[in-house]
């Protein structure tokens, strides 16, 4: 063993600790030069398929940082566990296979020229608990006719094939067991941290880690083996290969090198949502990142340099994105505070600061930052954000990379002053297209983020809007609270959904007092909305359609072949049959178009004929001012028994009274669950909540429902959307909302925590069974 390093007398304790520790690194075969200092060793037998030859010296950082065992000289005998004859597969030669002699001992896999004792050994393929094995696929043997079996080591892998499948699985196995049975392998950077953890109050053994330990330390040089350990020939990054990803081993060692080209580059915003992007993809990734961060961080040449805080900014967007383990988490906080002590009133401690408490909050991120957010991050500022209502309004709020659709919930409320509203609101993602709720415990920047990705998809731009959700009370609304404009805007977007049941007269008085409310008097230089925006266009698509529904008068050609049994057995094939197929489908074709054309026709029509009885009736309206318009417009609308409930389109319908095939609607509403037929005021049925049992998701699109002694089955496609909505009318009605109560109670996390445990399928939610 070198000569140890002499501790000054200060050092006496900790040394003594880590003796002990030591002592157990050397019980497995591992070397140490001092309880301090961590040297790298090369193993007598070297894991990259050769043997005898010395190790060159180099730099630390260019040696494996894996500790290997001590193996026995070539001289021993090893405790054979398998052995037999195997092809290799060699490169570099005209021979693809060539066969040898395998042995495979409880230390390494061996090959030589032939079995007997005097055979020379050709090469060895270390085993550790990195080493991994591939097991024998059909698809090897399709392409080549043998049966593969591949051991990866450090360096090197044996690509093995052999006729036999029992034999390929035989020496799987056996290779597999070998390396379930070695210790976890540590490298140096993980046993140092283990001694700075140690070692963490005593300032004096600490600064002697890192003075003793370069590999700590800020380099300008490449790293050639990844800080921690991970498995040699991972098959980890597979799921992610169509983005160009090598192996687990090989990305960490690129991820240095892309921080240490921040120092230099011109824009570091594409290089930091790289490496973001690639330990979003590669789990493991994420704390070696951090490590080699907090290595480029300590003990800097030019610590207040703009190259070098590029760094710091980078692990800022880390600390915003993801969390380290609980290791490297210790680990990262200790150097945080030590940077602080070291430096005070320095930029570096500004990050520290802002980084410390970015790791209290932070979860794992669904999306990569966006340029923006980067931006922000980078100058440790906050971004702003626009949310939409209903109507032009909007709010600018500023928010962070923590901040939830809850908390933006309640914002909202506080800037339109509906902190006392007993109803419920929610975040939508909307575009003139599509509309989604946001759950509460969504990341604002996530949404945000996400918008990029979904406009790149459809041309239409995507925005944030704060809406009712629960309609809970809308009786005491007072009719100048932004709320009543609110709940104006979701009738009225029921309505041109097709989702209010009235007569057309009615939807028609709706659509003229719409008109009243949003653009005053009538005036025929005013620009109009078009028809959809006013009225259901599924009403004047159904009716045209039930218009052109009715049969037509075939041709009297068609009406005499289809009477003539002669002429269609006349040419039962050839060339004959196919041209009259021709001419048939062209027929057809030619319909269709025909067919196409009238509906369009019949729309339009219909669409101008609508259209003037509803500027006819805006006529009439003169006079009526914004919140008389809106309070007639809502006075007719409450003459529906469910007004204030959430429509859901329903495919298929199961109970004990029968079922129904056709598309009914599952309405949602404060205190009960209805179904109605589509366009029908009537409710098929009711079911009031304090009835309901449990209900959940019984399959992949089927709603169950337990009320007494019924269940009821319902096949929709907006599973998701019928629980959150139910989960957060039982979990506001159970505890009522009184002033000073808690505001996003819509979404909160108790809601979300009810939806997880639906994740299985027949998995229901039961409910108290007292009325709620």
């Amino acid at each position: 063993m070198p000569e140890l390093l002499r501790l000054t007398p200060s050092h006496e304790q900790a040394a003594a600790r880590c003796q002990a520790r030591n002592a157990a690194h050397l019980s497995k075969k591992t070397k140490f030069r001092s309880p301090a200092e961590v040297t790298v060793c090369q193993p007598t037998r070297t894991a990259n398929g050769t043997n005898g030859h010395s190790v060159p010296d180099v730099s630390e950082e260019m040696k494996s940082l894996i500790i290997e065992k001590d193996k026995m000289g070539l001289e021993e005998e090893p405790e054979t566990v398998v052995k037999g004859w195997l092809l290799r597969e060699v490169r570099g030669t005209w021979i693809k296979h060539r066969r040898f002699w395998f042995v495979l001992s409880q230390d390494s896999l061996d090959y030589y020229t032939g079995p007997e004792k005097g055979a020379r050994r050709l090469g060895t393929l270390v085993l550790t608990s990195l080493c991994s094995v591939i097991w024998p696929d059909k698809q090897t043997f399709k392409e080549t006719g043998y049966w593969s079996v591949t051991v990866y080591g450090r360096k090197h892998c044996y690509r093995l094939f052999t006729k036999h499948f029992n034999e390929a699985v035989h020496w799987a196995c056996a290779v597999q067991k070998i390396i379930d049975t070695k210790a976890p392998v540590e490298t140096p950077t993980q046993l140092l941290i283990q001694d700075i953890e140690e070692n963490k109050f005593n300032p004096e053994v600490v600064e002697h880690i890192y003075q003793h330990n370069p590999i700590l330390k800020y380099t300008q040089g490449p790293l050639y083996a990844p800080l921690l350990p991970f498995p040699y020939g991972s098959l980890e990054h597979t799921y992610h290969s169509g983005k160009g990803y090598g192996s687990v081993r090989e990305e960490a060692v690129k991820l240095f090198n892309c921080l240490q080209q921040l120092e230099s580059a011109r824009d570091p915003v594409p290089i930091i949502q790289g490496v973001l992007q690639t330990c979003l993809d590669l789990r493991p990734l994420r704390d070696e990142v951090y490590c080699q961060l907090v290595k480029q961080t300590s003990y800097t040449p030019a610590p207040y340099t703009a190259a070098h805080l590029r760094y710091w900014q980078l692990l800022t967007c880390m600390s915003c994105t993801f969390l380290p383990g609980t290791t490297v988490l210790k680990y990262l906080r200790f150097h945080l505070k030590r940077i602080q002590s070291q430096s005070p009133e320095s930029e570096m401690d500004n990050y520290a600061s802002f980084i410390s408490e970015a790791l209290e909050k932070t979860k794992c991120r669904e999306c990569v930052p966006s340029w923006e957010e980067i931006q922000m991050l980078m100058s440790r500022q906050e971004m702003l954000c626009t949310v939409h209502y209903p109507g032009p309004g909007s709010c600018q709020l500023y928010i962070s990379s923590h901040t939830t659709a809850n908390e933006v919930v309640r914002r909202m409320q506080e800037q339109l002053g509906l902190k006392e509203s007993k109803n419920t609101f929610a975040l939508y993602e909307q575009n003139a297209l599509w509309e989604h709720l946001v759950t509460g415990g969504a990341l604002i920047a996530d949404v945000l983020t996400s918008f990029s990705s979904k406009e790149s998809e459809c041309s239409s731009p995507w925005k944030l809007c704060f809406k009712l959700y629960c309609l809970l009370d809308t009786d005491s609304i007072s009719v100048d609270s932004p709320e009543y404009l609110l709940l104006f805007e979701k009738c009225h977007e029921m309505m041109v959904r097709g989702q209010l049941p009235a007569c057309e007269e009615d939807l028609q008085a709706l659509a003229a007092l719409r008109l009243q409310s949003v653009m005053g008097d009538f005036s025929t230089h005013a620009p109009c909305p078009p028809l959809d925006e006013l009225f259901p266009s599924d009403m004047l698509e159904t009716r045209v359609l039930m218009s052109l529904s009715a049969p037509q008068a075939l041709p009297p050609c068609q009406v005499a072949a289809q009477g003539c049994p002669e002429a269609q057995s006349r040419f039962p094939s050839g060339i004959l049959s196919g041209a009259l197929w021709s001419h048939t489908a062209t027929a057809a074709h030619k319909q269709k178009v025909e067919l196409d054309m009238r509906l369009r026709s019949r729309l339009k029509e219909e669409a101008t004929a609508v259209m003037g009885s509803i500027l006819e009736r805006w006529k009439g309206l003169a006079g009526y001012n914004r919140r008389d318009s809106m309070a007639a417009y809502l006075a007719i609308a409450r003459q529906w028994s469910g007004f204030g409930c959430t429509l859901y389109e329903v495919d298929f319908y199961i109970s004990s009274s029968g079922s129904f095939s056709q598309k009914l609607w599952l309405g949602v509403a404060a205190s009960s669950v209805s179904l109605y037929r589509q366009g029908e005021a009537e409710a098929l049925e009711s079911l009031p909540f304090g009835q309901i049992r449990s209900y959940g998701v019984s399959d992949s699109n089927t709603f169950k429902i337990s009320a007494g002694d019924r269940d009821l089955l319902f096949e929709t496609t907006k599973l998701t959307e019928i629980m959150q909505l139910m989960n957060a009318y039982f979990s506001a009605t159970s505890h009522p909302r009184g002033k000073g109560g808690d505001v996003g109670i819509t979404l909160t996390d108790s809601t979300e925590l009810a939806l997880r445990h639906l994740t299985s399928p027949n998995a229901l939610l039961e409910l108290p069974s007292e009325t709620v």
